[in-house]
């Protein structure tokens, strides 16, 4: 039967987590905006307080010091999460993704346990300026060079890539093979050859970086190899499935969550014409419209990581999740700004802001048509019944 009802353990665990939010984080978000970065020092105390208590890498297995969370208990904490700006988690909660499980040997002492004891921070190098929903378009190739590797190329897009300290990087090393040809290694930034270009300006996320990131005759290892040859891509679709299911769609429903509160309150304080705007039929309908919304998108959420903490495959589901919970949140902060009137666009208020940031939810890791695709192709090539269980 599904549940996921939260048990007491969980729900301190979400308590102390939406504490830390609106008490450690909240107050940095007009200086990020301000400033356009977080101030190191600022980034060293909501670290040194969030690894206090045990809020930092917990989506690791205990064994390597995480919190071992399950999928439901995942998108729990990170819904959370997504009441704040995207600069301020990855400090304070760390960017342990879980394609580094498959270090192996000496790997999981150079890369793994740091990441998760937050001594080092790694950021995902996919996108190129040709391929960017085409993973397997990428132009970057890895050349044999004695026992090791030989890496020429250039990536963008790569998020918190000025605080980074090595990246995952995909690569072409079979030319002949398609996506099957592309493989994954694991190159510190001050490897030579490896160059920081531009941080690309953005519409939103202040705070967190974008940048170019080149490569030129650079020597790898064959330690820098993560997992095996040619399943590059293999191992991005199937670890990545939960960033796209929690960083995505469970942050895109916190911050609608936190424009809806917004909403609300606005509403009933709001007086036009001698009565609060709330009592407003239309102003209600863009409220009620919300509320459903996020519930419905938000029950598909945890559905899907009940699934998968079953074991059970959720690729189309976590599609679907990453589609419906983006665009609740596009049309939910776009109301909220209707609600708001002439202050929801002026950046005095959080509204304007969560209006800007909501919009990349639609593109990155993987844009709501590209996912469209992926849904409707598994409903095609296998059932109905198989993509959506009864």
């Amino acid at each position: 039967m599904f549940d996921f009802s939260p048990d007491e353990t969980t729900r301190r665990l979400l308590d102390t987590v939406r504490g830390f939010v609106r008490t450690e984080l909240f107050p940095l978000e007009e200086e990020v905006e301000r400033e356009g970065t977080l101030a190191p020092e600022r980034a060293a105390e909501i670290f040194a307080k969030a690894r206090t208590l045990g809020l930092y890498a917990m989506n690791m297995p205990a064994e390597l010091g995480g919190g071992d969370l399950s999928a439901v208990q995942v998108c729990l904490v990170e819904e959370q999460f997504g009441h704040t700006k995207d600069i301020l988690i990855r400090r304070a909660f760390g960017n342990a993704y879980e394609v580094l499980l498959e270090c192996r040997g000496e790997q999981r002492d150079r890369w793994l346990r740091p990441v998760v004891r937050g001594e080092r921070v790694c950021s995902i190098a996919i996108t190129e300026s040709d391929a960017g929903s085409d993973a397997a378009g990428i132009r970057t190739h890895a050349t044999r060079d004695g026992g090791g590797w030989r890496l020429n190329g250039a990536k963008h897009f790569v998020s918190d890539g000025l605080f980074s300290d090595f990246f995952v990087v995909s690569a072409v090393t079979d030319p002949d093979a398609g996506g099957r040809g592309i493989s994954l290694f694991l190159v510190d930034k001050a490897t030579d050859g490896v160059r920081i270009g531009r941080d690309q300006p953005m519409m939103g996320l202040a705070g967190t970086s974008h940048v170019e990131l080149f490569f030129d005759d650079v020597v790898l290892g064959p330690e820098c190899l993560l997992g095996e040859p040619g399943r590059g891509l293999a191992l991005i679709f199937e670890t990545l499935g939960r960033v796209r299911l929690a960083h995505i769609g469970a942050r895109a429903l916190g911050l609608a969550r936190r424009a809806l509160d917004a909403m609300a309150d606005h509403a009933n304080e709001r007086r036009q014409f001698g009565r609060p705007i709330g009592e407003f039929q239309l102003v209600r309908q863009m409220i009620a419209d919300s509320a459903m919304e996020i519930a419905s998108a938000r029950l598909l959420m945890l559905h899907t990581a009940w699934r998968i903490d079953r074991g059970e495959p959720a690729r189309e589901g976590i599609s679907m999740v990453k589609v419906q919970a983006a665009e609740t949140l596009g049309r939910v902060a776009d109301r909220a700004v209707q609600v708001f009137g002439g202050a929801g666009y002026c950046k005095d208020l959080p509204i304007e802001r969560i209006y800007r940031d909501a919009r990349i939810f639609r593109i990155y890791d993987g844009t709501s048509e590209i996912h469209r695709s992926i849904i409707a192709r598994g409903l095609l090539a296998r059932s109905v019944e198989a993509v959506l269980p009864e």
